[in-house]
């Protein structure tokens, strides 16, 4: 009994023990325990409502008008509300679901402001589908859907499969047609491993795989030399550099097929 491990539980573990059953029979009543609950819950809203910690208002920077309202309508947020109640996080998630957004930046600035920073997707080609039309980003990401091809008259037009996935060389293609001027239409994928530039009269050129925009200059220079897409050429087909290949239309084919029987005859 005079061994120091007896003395110490004797001093500190029997009040221990003691002090413990009896806060256990203390806090076993309900009621206790409800008038605990709420006076925690109390101090809590008594610090999170003060002033300093209220948001009263939302504050959208670099994101167009619509995008601004669509962020302001789909937010669950209803002014004012205590900082410690929002999510950021959540919130965040929330707008980079928005298809018009790329990425978004959230805070609570002094004064109660929640300051969204908007960064949105640029439209630069508009993506022709069995669906209809649809702006993209540089990264083939949609951003939103259009009903007519009149309302971006400033950007190409891409279709195709895979042409979502490959859009920097087909903006590079689109820029270096730009000679052809009016006549040019879009771009088409093929098979997902090449272009096609498609013209009106339903003229096209077949680039290759490899290669395509020194193949598309070349059939630019031969244009601006020999106006070779103003004849009768239905397919000017590059996919074999070393013979390049033109495809005349139906009635030029005739044409010179009677022509070559009319030679025939006459010798």
């Amino acid at each position: 009994m005079l061994t120091p491990a007896f003395l110490l539980a004797l001093r500190a573990g029997v009040p221990f023990a003691i002090c413990l059953v009896g806060g256990t029979l203390w806090l076993s009543d309900p009621a206790r325990q409800a008038r605990i609950q709420a006076s925690v819950a109390e101090a809590r809203a008594s610090i999170e409502e003060r002033p300093e910690f209220m948001v009263q208002m939302m504050a959208i920077d670099g994101a167009p008008t619509a995008v601004a309202r669509e962020i302001r309508e789909t937010l669950p947020l209803d002014f004012p509300v205590s900082s410690f109640d929002m999510d950021l996080p959540a919130l965040r998630a929330t707008i980079l679901e928005m298809p018009p957004v790329r990425d978004a930046t959230l805070r609570v600035r002094p004064g109660g402001v929640l300051q969204v920073d908007i960064r949105p997707r640029v439209p630069v080609a508009i993506w022709r589908t069995a669906d209809g039309l649809s702006l993209i980003d540089e990264t083939g990401a949609f951003i939103a859907a259009i009903p007519r091809r009149q309302l971006r008259p400033d950007l190409p037009i891409l279709a195709g499969e895979g042409g979502d996935t490959a859009v920097i060389e087909g903006l590079r293609l689109h820029a270096a047609a730009a000679p052809l001027g009016i006549r040019l239409r879009g771009l088409v994928r093929m098979g997902g491993r090449r272009w096609d530039v498609v013209l009106d009269r339903d003229q096209r050129i077949l680039l290759p795989e490899k290669g395509a925009l020194e193949a598309l200059r070349r059939v630019i220079a031969l244009e601006q030399t020999d106006s070779v897409l103003t004849r009768d050429v239905s397919r000017v087909d590059m996919r074999l550099a070393a013979r390049p290949t033109l495809r005349m239309n139906g009635g030029a084919t005739d044409e010179w097929r009677r022509i070559k029987m009319l030679e025939r005859g006459s010798q």
